[in-house]
């Protein structure tokens, strides 16, 4: 069960940047989501939409590999010392 809610802890976000980067595409094509009364304000919620989802993902990621110590030693809790 943990398995499944970690994945859906990914996905969400996931899809959120994925949606993020098809209303930036949406706008350079001058396609207006009906949400949105202009073109630029579509863009500025798509890059905000992608940037938060990238690095919630990102973020999730890095996490996981510094409990596992898969990370650098600068990465590390301990700042790398032993």
């Amino acid at each position: 069960m943990q398995r499944v809610i970690a994945l859906l802890i990914i996905v969400i976000p996931g899809v959120m940047a994925g949606y993020g980067i098809k209303l930036m595409r949406d706008t350079l094509f001058g396609v207006l989501a009906p949400l949105f009364p202009v073109l630029w304000i579509q863009f500025v919620v798509g890059f905000i939409m992608f940037v938060i989802g990238l690095s919630f993902v990102a973020g999730f990621i890095f996490h996981r590999d510094r409990k596992r110590n898969n990370v650098q030693k600068r990465f590390q809790k301990n700042g790398g010392e032993k």
